[in-house]
C-alpha cells in the first residue's frame, strides 16, 4: 500500500511517500480502508517533535512508528476473528489514536479504538473534519459544564478546534463570542456566533466585558489579561497549553478562584457517537479550509505550520 513515513524530525520535506506492506488484522482488530484523513496543528507537532519530550516517548531521531496520523474515515474490509462490534463494509470515523497510521492507504486498529459509524449526510472528506477538533474542544467545554446563558469566548476561533468550540457551546446554550481575523468574521456568524469580535480591531480583554469561560484553543492569548476578562468562578481553558505554561499556571490555580484547565484531552466513543447524533441533526458542521491528495501531504503541513487555515485541511485517498 501507499503511506507517508517521517524520515527525521523537521521539515515537511521529511515526510516521503512509500510503498509499504499492508497492515492485516489481529484477532482483535479491523482494517479500515482509509477514503480521507487530517492534517491538523496535532500532526504538525508531532513531525516536528515538538515539544521535546515527543523524542523521548515516540522515538529519539524519528517516531518509531513512521506513519504519522491519527483522523481515520473510512470503511472496514477486513475483521480479526474475535471482532463483534463492526463488520466489513461498515463505514467508520474517528481516531486511530497513538497508534497513528492515519495517512496510508489502510490501517489496522483495535476493535476498541475511538470510533462510530459515519454520518449518513457527510462524506469521507467532511467527516475527516470532526474528530480533531470536535473530541478537544468536548473534552475541555465539558469540564467548564456550560450553563445556558452563560458567556463563553472562543479565541482562536477559526481554527480546527475553535469552529468545533463554537458550535458545541453554542449547543450548550451559551451566549458566545468568537474572537478571529477579519477574513472569517462571516464564517463564525455561520457558525452561530453570537458576537464577533476582529483582533486585529479590538482586544476582547478591553472591552469590559466578562465571561464564565474563555476557550483558547491556540494558545496565544495574554494569559493574565484574559483571566481578568473571567468572573470571579470563570473557567481559562487552555488547549494548546505548553509544559511550562501546564505547570504554571497549575500552580496559580491554588491560589485562585478562577480556574485553569489544561493538559492532555481523553478521546471516547461515547462522543463520537454524540457527535454523529449532532451532525446528523444538522448540529455540527464540517469546517474545510483545503484538501491534498496522500502525495501533497508535504504541501499540506507547511500550509498548516503558517497557522492561518480556516478549519481542517483535509487529506483525501480518493
Amino acid at each position: 500500500m501507499k503511506a507517508v513515513e517521517l524520515t527525521k524530525y523537521g521539515a515537511p520535506e521529511f515526510l516521503q511517500m512509500k510503498e509499504v506492506e499492508k497492515p492485516s488484522p489481529k484477532e482483535n482488530e479491523i482494517l479500515i480502508k482509509i477514503h480521507a484523513s487530517s492534517v491538523s496543528s496535532g500532526d504538525a507537532r508531532m513531525r516536528r517533535a515538538d515539544p521535546f519530550i515527543i523524542r523521548l516517548i515516540f522515538g529519539f531521531k524519528r517516531p518509531r512508528k513512521p506513519i504519522l496520523g491519527v483522523v481515520v474515515a473510512g470503511e472496514i474490509e477486513a475483521i480479526g476473528k474475535k471482532v463483534s462490534n463492526y463488520k466489513v463494509g461498515d463505514q467508520v470515523f474517528g481516531s486511530s489514536g497513538m497508534s497513528f497510521g492515519a495517512h496510508a492507504e489502510y490501517v489496522s486498529v483495535p476493535e476498541n479504538a475511538v470510533l462510530a459509524m459515519k454520518p449518513s449526510n457527510m462524506s469521507y472528506e467532511e467527516a475527516a473534519s470532526i474528530p480533531f477538533g470536535a473530541t478537544a474542544s468536548m473534552h475541555f467545554l465539558r469540564i467548564a459544564n456550560i450553563q445556558p446563558g452563560q458567556k463563553v469566548l472562543i479565541y482562536g476561533a477559526s481554527g480546527a478546534l475553535g469552529t468545533m468550540a463554537v458550535q458545541l457551546a453554542k449547543n450548550s446554550g451559551a451566549e458566545l463570542s468568537a474572537v478571529c481575523s477579519t477574513g472569517n468574521v462571516d464564517l463564525m456568524k455561520s457558525l452561530g456566533a453570537d458576537h464577533v469580535i476582529d483582533y486585529t480591531q479590538e482586544d476582547f480583554t478591553q472591552n469590559g466585558e466578562k465571561y464564565d469561560v474563555v476557550f483558547d484553543t491556540v494558545g496565544k492569548s495574554p494569559l493574565r489579561k484574559a483571566l481578568k476578562s473571567l468572573n470571579e468562578s470563570g473557567y481559562l481553558l487552555l488547549a494548546s497549553a505548553g509544559i511550562g505554561t501546564m505547570i504554571g499556571t497549575s500552580v496559580k490555580s491554588l491560589f485562585i478562584k478562577k480556574k485553569i484547565v489544561s493538559g492532555v484531552i481523553k478521546e471516547t466513543v461515547k462522543d463520537m457517537n454524540f457527535f454523529k447524533q449532532l451532525i446528523e441533526k444538522g448540529s455540527l458542521k464540517a469546517v474545510i479550509d483545503r484538501t491534498y491528495p496522500l502525495d501533497q501531504i508535504a504541501e499540506a503541513h507547511a500550509y498548516v505550520d503558517k497557522g492561518h487555515k480556516k478549519g481542517n485541511v483535509i487529506i483525501s485517498m480518493n
